[in-house]
């Protein structure tokens, strides 16, 4: 019996073995399972992934947008290594997809159109991982079997090389069809330009102490060719009213049920005295009926003898199941406005420098508290244009005039970058990793590491994955000892190349 059966197991074997030289490949592939994405479907899954990375805790928590409550490792630094592996394989990947397609489909828009939409995306990725990691593998990355382990490439050329992409994605976009699978801008290509620009000259500002020169002519250029004008054009993640495209802090709180994540005292000890309007957006009143936030960097044992009715949880109005999350935005590009002013980047001093800061705070003021009375319809398309428009100019400015005026927020020449600097701060709220990345170039606002912590300081980079140092070893040390902010360790205290 045995016998027999090892018989009829080589039979199989053999019959196997034959069925792979004698038939077509096409016989073992599943009609009903597709093999190929079509570049509308790879460009929206990319822009699927960026409320992914903008939302992410570490900034908001670095930052102290927000306290944690039990759980306080992250606001405590125990977390050191963030893994960066999945910007690589799943965004960059789709997006590197579209610039090797051979063919394109005019349907999907026009080649150059979907080639430059592609580069813009991909800058935007690499400037948000570069800026959390310092040196990154960029130029020799995602190319698939033909290298495994790319070698990482300085902060400082990765920045040059951005620049350029944006502006040479920017002139790519033409007069063809626009581009389909666009759930941040719905195929306007005008705006695509618009984004690109205000991005540029956001990393243009980046560079402010690290290379002044190379910023300020980046800074004009991208200015003059054409930036946000007013909210409508912000870049504007929408999500959805249902499970598949709902807001991730919504299903943390309301299908998870777990709140960890609470307003910090940082940030409601600042806005409250000054009356901010958008305070009732950013978080929710305790059991009282008043803002009180919960201390930053507690241990777990004393911020969990802290009862949760006495203090306030973040706002319900960015964690409800459509929320949308805030990419790029006009007020962003106001600030650097005026910060490029009161640096002699561009004419016209603190009088102009005066004017772009209280507009980019009305702008800000009327984007968050919009989103207290926000109706939307149940489409993508038809909530992107409702976002956009709703946006513009019907954003409740109540207190804005007395919140002007007060000493801590009026302009003053003297004070001109800290103010600035503060302003940006609130504004970047939900976008925690690009207010800590202003946060280490400004040095404001001024923020108290987490208490009793061994006297570790606020974070000024993430390590890289510890995988990293398995999968691609040499490179990774080599990284390591190349990169003279980091004085040989692969932690969080070294620093970037722009951060001096």
């Amino acid at each position: 019996m045995k016998k027999l059966l090892y018989i009829k197991l080589i039979v199989a074997l053999l019959v196997m073995g034959a069925g792979c030289t004698k038939f077509s490949d096409d016989i073992n592939v599943d009609p009903s399972v597709p093999t190929k994405s079509s570049n509308a479907q790879l460009l929206t899954y990319a822009l699927n992934q960026l409320p992914a990375v903008i939302e992410a805790p570490a900034g908001l928590l670095y930052v102290q947008h927000w306290s944690e409550k039990p759980y306080t490792d992250v606001s405590r630094y125990a977390v050191v290594n963030y893994d960066f592996y999945s910007i690589y394989t799943e965004a960059l990947e789709n997006l590197q997809a579209i610039l090797n397609a051979g063919k394109y489909d005019i349907n999907e828009g026009s080649a150059n159109n979907q080639k430059a939409v592609a580069r813009i995306l991909k800058a935007w990725f690499f400037w948000h991982m570069t800026d959390r990691w310092g040196d990154v593998p960029y130029f020799n990355a995602l190319k698939g079997k033909e290298n495994f382990a790319a070698a990482y490439d300085r902060q400082k050329d990765i920045y040059y090389d951005l620049l350029k992409e944006l502006k040479e994605a920017v002139a790519q976009i033409d007069n063809g069809n626009a581009i389909t699978g666009d759930i941040l801008y719905g195929g306007k290509m005008d705006n695509w330009k618009l984004f690109a620009n205000s991005m540029r000259l956001l990393m243009a500002l980046r560079l402010s102490k690290a290379d002044a020169a190379k910023g300020k002519q980046e800074f004009v250029d991208a200015l003059n060719a054409g930036v946000f004008t007013d909210n409508r054009q912000n870049a504007v993640y929408v999500h959805l009213a249902d499970a598949a495209n709902q807001s991730y802090w919504y299903y943390v709180v309301n299908v998870q049920n777990r709140p960890w994540y609470w307003a910090s005292k940082t940030i409601i000890d600042y806005m409250k005295p000054l009356n901010d309007p958008r305070l009732k957006i950013f978080a929710d009143k305790n059991g009282s009926g008043v803002y009180n936030g919960v201390p930053y960097g507690l241990d777990g044992n004393a911020v969990g003898a802290i009862p949760s009715s006495s203090v306030s949880f973040v706002g319900v109005h960015v964690r409800t199941q459509n929320s949308p999350t805030y990419v790029t935005t006009y007020a962003q590009v106001l600030l650097a406005i005026a910060e490029a002013n009161k640096l002699n980047w561009l004419t016209g001093g603190d009088a102009e420098a005066k004017s772009k800061y209280e507009a980019a705070i009305q702008a800000s003021i009327r984007q968050w508290n919009r989103l207290s009375f926000k109706t939307y319809d149940d489409t993508r398309d038809k909530q992107v244009e409702k976002v956009l428009y709703d946006a513009a100019d019907s954003g409740d400015t109540t207190g804005l005039a007395a919140y002007l005026t007060q000493p801590e927020v009026a302009y003053n020449g003297a004070e001109a970058l800290k103010k600035i600097a503060n302003q940006r701060w609130l504004h970047l709220f939900m976008n925690g990793y690009e207010a800590w990345a202003e946060w280490r170039r400004t040095g404001f606002p001024v923020l108290t590491p987490a208490p009793d912590n061994g006297g570790t300081p606020i974070p000024r980079r993430q390590a890289y994955p510890v995988k990293e140092q398995n999968i691609n070893g040499n490179n990774y040390r080599t990284a390591i000892a190349a990169q003279p902010g980091l004085g040989g360790k692969d932690d969080l205290n070294g620093r970037v190349w722009w951060d001096q």
